[in-house]
């Protein structure tokens, strides 16, 4: 059995690849241990062909920078595992500073990081480095108590127990946030080092903003209290107490009728930040994010709960039809003629809305969790 697997994903690097592998395999001699090289490949150029005639085992093709690493990693059988792309913008010749503490036991999962390391001039955007990275990272550091400086350097190593211990499901570039956040997870000891990052010689497969977004809506669906379901509770009490306040004040919705609008306003948007933040956690659920246990998760899961959602809305929906028809009939029994109902109209409007959304989560969501199993 190889004591060392390195998984390398490809998409065309023709030009690359064999440098890259003979590093690779320099590494072996120099442990002096049985290693094996596992390319996880979608090119169209020779970059498998070249990557086979040196030894590397190569499997695919296999669309998708998280799903290539997915399937190399399955097939991965070495006590410790390192990955790296096959552009040679990482040097494998340092992957010492990563098998040295993983040998000795000092750490399960070792990080590269670029940022406290040397970036080679054309390296790294200056959006990247000085920008999107620190934000992402930052944010990453935040949510789950992590202490990393290069969230998203794809030079790595654990071993074969850590990988074991994490769940990783993500098809594409977000497996980068995903392997720290189940790393911080699981509780396995992280280490960084730093390394040396190269300008690639092909154009970069990057897409910055799209791939950013990615990471963001991933830690989102981890962490979904802090970016919706808290501002949404904070914004949505915010808009009762401007509407409520106004309300039981004689005449007051009339003549403060701009802030009266706006209080129905926040309602309305607390209430669709709620439903979302409750999306994002029941999806996280489905894709068995979060671990089991028998508390909150369980009661998220009841069927019973989305019923009592289903009426609660029904109700309110039917408050806000029943005003409404009360306006109407003011309006008729007025004579089609010039009707002061705003506060009345507004609050009908407002109502049915906030019903219609609740009957809408309670019918999405049950939806969702049909095939999840509620005994927890």
């Amino acid at each position: 059995m190889p004591s060392l697997s390195i998984v390398m994903p490809s998409m065309n690097e023709e030009e690359t690849i064999r440098i890259c592998i003979e590093k690779a395999q320099f590494i072996f001699k120099k442990y002096g241990i049985e290693g094996e090289i596992i390319v996880a490949d979608n090119s169209s150029d020779r970059t498998a062909e070249i990557a086979a005639s040196m030894g590397a085992r190569v499997i695919g093709p296999i669309k998708g920078y998280g799903n290539a690493y997915l399937k190399g990693l399955a097939e991965a059988k070495g006590d410790y595992i390192a990955i790296a792309d096959a552009d040679n913008t990482y040097d494998l010749l340092e992957l010492d500073r990563f098998l040295d503490p993983l040998m000795a036991g000092e750490a399960d999962f070792i990080m590269g990081t670029r940022l406290k390391g040397n970036i080679k001039k054309g390296a790294m955007p200056w959006l990247h480095q000085y920008i999107g990275n620190p934000f992402l990272t930052g944010t990453l550091n935040f949510l789950f108590k992590t202490k990393i400086s290069d969230a998203h350097c794809g030079m790595r190593a654990f071993t074969k127990e850590a990988l074991e211990k994490m769940n990783l499901k993500t098809y594409g570039m977000e497996l980068a946030s995903e392997m720290v956040i189940e790393a911080a997870k699981c509780e396995l000891r992280i280490k960084e080092v730093p390394i040396t990052y190269y300008s690639r010689r092909a154009p970069s497969k990057l897409r910055s903003f799209h791939d950013g977004w990615r990471h963001m809506r991933f830690m989102m669906l981890y962490r979904p209290l802090p970016f919706l379901l808290l501002p949404g509770a904070v914004v949505f009490i915010l808009g009762v107490l401007i509407t409520g306040s106004l309300l039981i004040s004689a005449n007051a919705a009339e003549s403060r009728l701009h802030s009266f609008i706006l209080g129905c306003m926040l309602l309305i948007l607390g209430g669709q930040t709620l439903s979302t933040g409750g999306y994002m956690k029941t999806y996280g659920i489905v894709r068995g994010v979060y671990p089991k246990d028998k508390g909150s998760t369980a009661k998220w899961l009841n069927y019973h709960s989305l019923e009592k959602e289903l009426l609660v809305g029904s109700l309110i929906l039917g408050a806000g039809l029943l005003l409404g028809l009360k306006v109407v009939y003011t309006w008729i029994s007025s004579g089609y003629g010039s009707l002061s109902e705003v506060k009345n109209a507004v609050i009908s409007m407002v109502f049915a809305f906030i019903g219609l959304q609740m009957i809408f989560s309670a019918i999405i969501l049950s939806v969702m969790l049909l095939e999840v199993d509620t005994d927890w």
